[in-house]
């Protein structure tokens, strides 16, 4: 208890004591309160549906919830693996692009007579390594001399007819 007066002196007055007899005094007065088993507690019937209503509730919306979360988290796989197919993909392009230049670069004349060159060692032609060769103008092409018949196939249909027509 706080005291309002002043206080002359230098020293004031310990409140310690007081406040621990307190405090003692305070817990010697708790009662211990006995529960009351369960069995003695009466529910009636709208108290029960009440409370069947309300867990149904919470586990619906529980499973809302989950349902939502793995929804989610399978959209954002499938987006996951999108975003990995289309690095892919710009990858691979990327490569085309630079084979393509490649491949013109390779099919250069100058590009094809330098590399013959130097990795295969070849030399251009001089006029003393040409040989001319002369071929007698008889033509090699023989004419057909027998009528090749090309004999398409026929449906069940066509082969009726001709049986019955005896063709």
């Amino acid at each position: 208890m706080a005291r309002t007066r002043y206080e002359y002196t230098t020293s004031p007055r310990k409140l310690e004591p007081d406040i621990k007899e307190k405090r003692h005094s305070q817990k010697r007065k708790l009662k211990v309160v006995e529960d009351l088993p369960r069995q003695d507690i009466k529910l009636s019937k709208e108290q029960k549906t009440k409370q069947v209503k309300v867990t149904f509730v919470i586990a619906g919306i529980f499973m809302l919830l989950l349902t939502i979360s793995y929804r989610t988290s399978q959209i954002n796989e499938k987006f996951s693996q999108i975003q990995t197919l289309k690095t892919e993909l710009a990858s691979l392009q990327k490569e085309n692009e630079q084979l393509e230049v490649s491949i013109e670069n390779g099919l250069n004349l100058n590009n094809i007579e330098k590399e013959a060159k130097e990795k295969l060692g070849m030399q251009k032609l001089t006029n003393k390594q040409t040989v001319y060769v002369q071929l007698p103008k008889k033509d090699y092409v023989e004419p057909a001399s027998e009528e090749v018949v090309i004999e398409k196939e026929k449906n069940w249909f066509e082969q009726l007819i001709d049986k019955i027509f005896n063709r």
